[in-house]
Order: structure tokens, then C-alpha cells, then sequence
């Protein structure tokens, strides 16, 4: 789909929330369609992303389109009901079948109406909607029956009820089609969208580079149709022609799959832009065509700049668009850094650096050499993004294999690894990464998270084993030891956002930060946050130290955070959901088990969430996090950010700075993780993700981005690999 930047807001009716409907309103959009392609009209509401407070219509001449109902994300089965509410009208609801037998079934018919009746495209009655005892209208399509006009076309006497249909509202695992509920109220407007979707992304690529330069942008050929086909590809000029070849005039993908494509261009004399639109053509579909837009600028990125922040992050516009970001090196993860400071990130398959100027990709599958009986003939996966190094520069990641955590460890930076089990049941591992100034001389510790009981009653709250290792090296082989009980009660650790860190180590002392589940019916202030240390050396355990809570309780998304400074202090930041997080420092170096300072609030009336915590060598503290906003540029409405936050030693906390502004309001995430490479430079990975389903749908591949800054927080760039390898 392409974006025409077009937007109008209908304003809010003013009656409240819950007391019914407001009187009718209506706006009218309008755009030229320069050229034939798929085009996307995005709905939203404020403050109510579920759309439950709300009815909308549209008329269009658009003679072909499809609906997706995509509304927002919920933690917990995802469902998109149709709901239709116009009693004084017949409806339609026209949709793709899945294969195999499935059910549709209505609710909240008007009493006595008639039963709906499904028919397929052809207009052959297939069976016929029945009340059950319980009250919804049912029927079950027969998995034997035809599919081969579509399509199917529920027709309702009386447009009113919530629709739900397995493979088009909610879905099981093993679905073709998957969390995308797609139909049309009019079996005229239907086309083969759904096997064509995603047919060339992404959807625009920005390049800046000058006139005579070389290059190429890849592109991506999807079928998301099941079987085998054909795609043409074409160049097209929107003014005057300039050097552009795809590499491939036609493409072959296999069912369900992707295949790249190259678009080499020599960026002519003039000012620019210069524009040129890839089309695409199923050969089975040629009624169906796309494209992408490829846009040259001359002169230099703004993406290797110092930018102006915040980021004001647009639909379908993000830091490509914006910027020229384009980066080279790999996106899936977090960039760390081994002692000699060469860069490192997880990959889908392994773990890629930087060597002998290139990145170079190491596939795990193929890189263990060494393992250990149980281990012969299985699988190792990698179970983390963290990457963690000893002073050797040797190279540790968390592993699975066999229903078992393994950790594996290469000697040659990344090249080979071995691979050794962890005793006990598996559970999340937790490896001790650089967080700024803990330098672990030998194999990293790691902690282990084993759930033991889940509350049914609240959502967040779940009992784990919480476990510390403390592996050691004994010539050149990784003996893994016992694992250390350290509570029954952790709540668990969240950390698909921030990673916070768990363990964190210097010396022979290992300290790990936790929080803790309570009794419900105990009134506590938030998640008791504790800390505790282990001597390695006389493999003692010391006592718990209780440093603070963090609101609300039974939460897990309160996990905290250790760090230390190049003192020894230990550093705890307290973790929250929407509240303030809390600053704790040990009384003295090396030692949780003393006095901690009171709880330090980073500020008045903060809604923050998911804990991102480094510690530079002159002390100073840095965290980015999830931060809730209100009013402009959603005047109406909530949004999220993504901020950064620093703490000089003595000094309070100073103001929150957003560095992102998410596209869209409502809720958000922005999966982010702060790094720190050897020099102390600060690398935030970040992915948006919007709570809007059609949004998340429709922007495929990796968007993943990289944030830099070279001078502790003051400013910030969009990081190039010359900026990774400049530590080197």
C-alpha cells in the first residue's frame, strides 16, 4: 500500500463516554490517484481503540476495496468481531473461506428477525444460520464443501449483531491468513487482495547520494497466495527518465514466500529528486498492480547528522522517509560490544560483527562444534538477544536445546561455538551484558527465571524460581556449576522492552536486582524490589536487601534494573507501570547487603514504563523508557514516546527528553533496548510498534532502527556502520 498524505479529523460529539450516541458526523476526503495500485484508508478513534463507543460508515466510488477490521492490540487472544448496526437495512458480509470446516456465529440479533444465510460468489445457497439454546445464530460450513467461488457472502436480513467467523475474525495457529479479518459489504467491491498483499516492499525507499554515484536498494517479491507464481516487474517514470534496471524482469516465488530483488540506478546531473515507481504484476492477477517508489536526493543523509529531537514519526513514514536512514549492517537486535570494542548483534539465524571491514554473519546451526551428549542430534537455538563477553573476548549467548538452556561460548569471536547445558529445568535466561563499568573477568553469570504458578486472577502476577550461575573457565572449557537459589517469590522479568539487567558483576562479587510477587490480599505500595550478593569465591550468599517498591504491585512489568559505577556503587532503578521509576545506590561499593540510599523519584507525575539503564564512566546514569503523553499533535488523545533520561552523580534527575513520537495515538511500544559500547558512547535499537492491528499488518519486514549518541545524550544521530566501527 502506498500513503498519499491526506488527513481530516472529525471532532469529538461531546457527549460522554458511556451515555450512547451523539448526533451524526460526516467529513469527506478526497485525493487524485496518480497511477493503479493499492491504495489504504486508516480509521482511528481516540480513546477508544477497541472501538466499543463508536459507529462509523463511509460511501466511496472506489469500485474495489476491502475492509479490515483491526482495532487495538489486547493482551490476549486476538478477535475482531464485526459488528453491524443498522437495524433499518439488510447487510453483507462477503469473505475468503478457510479451508477445513469452520463456524460463523452471531450474536445480538434483533428478536424474530430472520436467520441469515451463507452463499458462495455463484449465488448457491449453502446452509442457512439456526439459533442455539444459548442464544447466537450458528452454522457450521462442512470441510467438503466447495471453495471455488469466492466469495462466500453471509447475507443478513437485518444488518445488525456481532459477527464472528473462524479464519476471518479469529484464528488458530495453523491459519493461511492470520490475525487480518478482511471483507467487503458488497460482493462487487471484492478483489484478490488477500493473495496479493505485500506484493513489493518495502513500500518506498529514499536514497541520498550525487549525481554520477552508483548503487542499488533491495526490495522484496511476496506471494502470500498458496500456491506457486509469476510477477513482472517494470520501471515507470513520473518525469523524465534516468538510469533504473530491476534485475529481474520476472520472478518466480514459492507459495507463501519472499523473493529479493535488486533496483540498480546512476543518479543523473540536477538538483533532484528523481523518482521512479517499480510496478508489479502478478501474472495470474493482472487486473491487480502495484508499486514501490524509489526517490534519490542529492547531497548527505540527514541520517548522518546530528537531528533535530524528537523524532515525529508519521504513518508509513518513518526514518527512511524522513531521513535517508539505510543501513547496512544488522537490524534484528541490540548492538554490544566485546573488550576490544567490535560491535556484535544477534541475527535471525545467529550472531553477526564486524571483521576485516565487513559485517559477517555466523549461523548458529552450523557453528557448533562442541556439545554435549544430551545435546547430540538436536537443534541449539539461540534464547536471547543479549550478547555478553568476558575480559578474553570471549563471546556468550543463552541457548536451548533438547528442552534444556544451554550456554554457549566461542573462542574465536563468533567464528565456532561450543555449546554446554545448564543444570536444571529450563527457564528464561538472564546473561550479565556491559551495562557501563561491570567488567566479569571470566564467563558472565546469568540468572534463570522458572515459573512455578500463574495467577488466573491477575493477569501480571506469577510465582518463579529465580536462579544464579556463576560459570567459571577452566582451561579454555566452561563448567557451568550449580545454580544458586536466590527466591521462590520473583514475579518474573520483563523484557521485551528496556532488557533491563538482572546481575551485573565486578570482581568475584556477583549482585542481582529483582522484584517479587505478594499475597493480593496484602496491601504493599508496589513490587518489592530486593538485592542481594554472591561471593564467588566463598560461594557465599548474603542477605536480601529490601531497597523499594514499585507501584502497582503483582506487576511484572515492574522488573528492575542494576548497574555500577567504576566506584563499585551498585545502582538500582526501580521498575514501573505508568508511575515514576525510583533511583537506589548501595551505601557502599561492592556490598547489597547494606544500607541503600531512600528511593530517588526521576520526577513528578512521570508515566513510564520498561527500563533501559547504563552507567557511563564519569558516573552519570542513563535510561530510556516508554513515556505517556497527552494533546498536541494528538489534541484528543493519549500517545506514546520513547525517552531518554540522565542522572549526573549528586545531581537530581534531570527532565525527561523524547527522543521518538509515535506515528498514531493510543498505546504503543517501542520495543527499545539501550546499549553502551567500551568508549561510552549510548546505542538505542528501537522497533515501533502500534497498537493498531491494520498498521502492524501492513508494515512488513524489519523496521527496526539504531539511535547513536557520541557525547552522553546530548545529541543523538541514526547510527551508520562507521559510527560502529569507529570505536574499533
Amino acid at each position: 500500500m502506498t500513503a498519499i498524505d491526506a488527513m481530516e479529523f472529525i471532532p469529538d460529539d461531546g457527549e460522554p463516554v458511556g451515555e450512547g450516541l451523539g448526533p451524526p458526523a460526516t467529513v469527506t476526503l478526497r485525493t487524485e490517484v496518480p497511477r493503479a495500485g493499492i491504495y489504504a484508508l486508516n480509521v482511528t478513534v481516540s480513546r477508544d481503540r477497541y472501538g466499543q463507543n463508536m459507529v462509523w460508515g463511509f460511501r466511496t466510488n472506489c469500485p474495489k476495496y476491502l475492509i479490515e477490521t483491526a482495532r487495538g492490540h489486547k493482551d490476549e487472544r486476538h478477535q475482531e468481531p464485526i459488528v453491524l448496526a443498522s437495524p433499518e437495512l439488510p447487510g453483507m458480509i462477503c469473505f475468503h473461506p478457510r479451508h477445513g470446516e469452520f463456524g460463523i456465529e452471531i450474536t445480538g440479533l434483533p428478536a424474530g428477525s430472520e436467520m441469515p444465510v451463507v452463499y458462495d460468489a455463484a449465488g448457491e445457497k449453502l446452509g442457512t444460520l439456526s439459533l442455539t439454546a444459548e442464544g447466537p445464530a450458528t452454522w457450521s460450513a462442512p470441510a467438503e464443501e466447495h471453495r471455488d467461488s469466492i466469495p462466500w457472502q453471509l447475507r443478513m436480513p437485518v444488518a445488525t449483531g456481532t459477527v464472528n467467523i473462524d479464519g476471518v475474525t479469529r484464528w488458530g495457529n495453523a491459519e493461511p491468513i492470520y490475525d487480518e479479518c478482511l471483507w467487503s459489504p458488497d460482493p462487487d467491491s471484492w478483489f484478490p487482495f488477500i493473495e496479493n498483499r505485500w506484493l513489493l516492499t518495502p513500500y518506498q525507499r529514499t536514497v541520498y547520494a550525487d549525481p554520477g554515484a552508483q548503487g542499488e536498494v533491495q526490495l522484496q517479491v511476496h506471494n502470500n497466495s498458496l500456491v506457486d507464481r509469476e510477477f513482472s516487474l517494470s520501471v515507470e517514470f513520473p518525469g523524465e527518465q534516468w538510469p533504473v534496471e530491476v534485475s529481474a524482469p520476472q520472478v518466480s516465488v514459492a507459495a507463501r514466500r519472499g523473493a529479493p530483488v535488486s533496483v540498480r540506478y546512476s543518479v543523473p546531473d540536477g538538483d533532484g529528486p528523481h523518482v521512479c515507481h517499480v510496478r508489479i504484476t502478478p501474472t495470474d492477477t493482472p487486473e491487480v498492480s502495484t508499486w514501490s517508489t524509489l526517490t534519490i536526493k542529492p547531497g548527505q543523509a540527514p541520517a548522518g547528522l546530528p537531528l533535530e529531537m524528537p523524532i515525529q514519526l508519521t504513518p508509513y513514514q518513518h526514518e527512511n522517509k524522513q531521513f535517508g536512514y539505510l543501513p547496512d549492517y544488522p537490524l534484528n537486535y541490540q548492538m554490544y560490544f566485546d573488550p576490544e570494542n567490535r560491535p556484535y548483534a544477534r541475527t535471525s539465524a545467529g550472531i553477526a560483527t564486524w571483521r576485516d571491514g565487513e559485517w559477517e554473519e555466523t549461523i548458529i546451526s552450523e557453528a557448533v562444534v562442541s556439545r554435549p551428549e544430551a545435546f547430540d542430534g538436536e537443534p541449539v537455538r539461540v534464547a536471547s538477544t543479549k550478547v555478553a563477553f568476558d575480559r578474553d573476548g570471549g563471546v556468550y549467548l543463552a541457548a536451548v536445546c533438547a528442552g534444556k538452556n544451554a550456554l554457549l561460548h566461542s573462542a574465536d569471536q563468533g567464528r565456532t561455538f561450543a555449546a554446554y547445558e545448564v543444570p536444571g529445568g529450563r527457564g528464561g535466561i538472564d546473561l550479565e551484558q556491559s551495562s557501563g563499568q561491570n567488567a566479569p573477568e571470566g564467563p558472565p553469570a546469568f540468572t534463570r527465571f522458572r515459573r512455578t504458578a500463574k495467577d488466573p486472577k491477575l493477569r501480571w502476577r506469577s510465582l518463579n524460581d529465580l536462579e544464579l550461575f556463576t560459570p567459571e573457565k577452566v582451561d579454555g572449557v566452561i563448567e557451568i556449576g550449580e545454580p544458586v537459589l536466590i527466591t521462590r517469590l520473583c514475579i518474573g522479568l520483563s523484557s521485551h522492552s528496556g532488557m533491563p539487567s538482572s546481575v551485573v558483576s565486578d570482581g568475584p562479587k556477583v549482585h542481582v536486582a529483582w522484584g517479587e510477587a505478594t499475597d493480593p490480599a496484602e496491601d504493599v505500595p508496589g513490587v518489592p524490589t530486593y538485592a542481594v550478593t554472591f561471593d564467588r569465591e566463598t560461594g557465599d550468599l548474603g542477605t536480601p536487601a529490601l531497597i523499594g517498591y514499585g507501584p502497582p504491585a503483582n506487576d511484572v512489568h515492574n522488573s528492575p534494573s542494576i548497574t555500577m559505577d567504576s566506584d563499585g556503587y551498585l545502582h538500582v532503578l526501580i521498575g514501573t507501570h505508568g508511575r515514576p521509576f525510583q533511583h537506589c545506590r548501595s551505601g557502599g561499593p561492592h556490598d547489597a547487603a547494606g544500607t541503600w540510599s531512600e528511593p530517588l523519584t526521576a520526577g513528578e507525575d512521570l508515566n513510564m514504563t520498561y527500563i533501559g539503564l547504563v552507567c557511563t564512566d564519569d558516573g552519570t546514569l542513563h535510561v530510556v523508557f516508554r513515556l505517556w503523553r497527552w494533546g498536541e499533535p494528538y489534541p484528543n488523545s493519549n500517545y506514546a514516546t520513547l525517552a531518554y533520561q540522565r542522572k549526573r552523580p549528586g545531581q537530581p534527575w534531570e527532565e525527561p527528553r523524547v527522543l521518538i513520537a509515535a506515528p498514531f495515538s493510543e498505546y504503543s511500544v517501542f520495543y527499545h533496548r539501550l546499549t553502551i559500547d567500551r568508549t561510552g558512547r549510548l546505542f538505542i535499537s528501537y522497533d515501533y510498534w502500534s497498537t493498531h492491528w491494520f498498521y502492524r499488518n501492513d508494515h512488513p519486514g524489519n523496521r527496526r532502527a539504531v539511535l547513536m549518541s557520541p557525547d552522553g545524550g546530548e545529541t543523538w544521530k541514526l547510527a551508520e556502520t562507521s559510527d560502529l566501527a569507529a570505536g574499533l
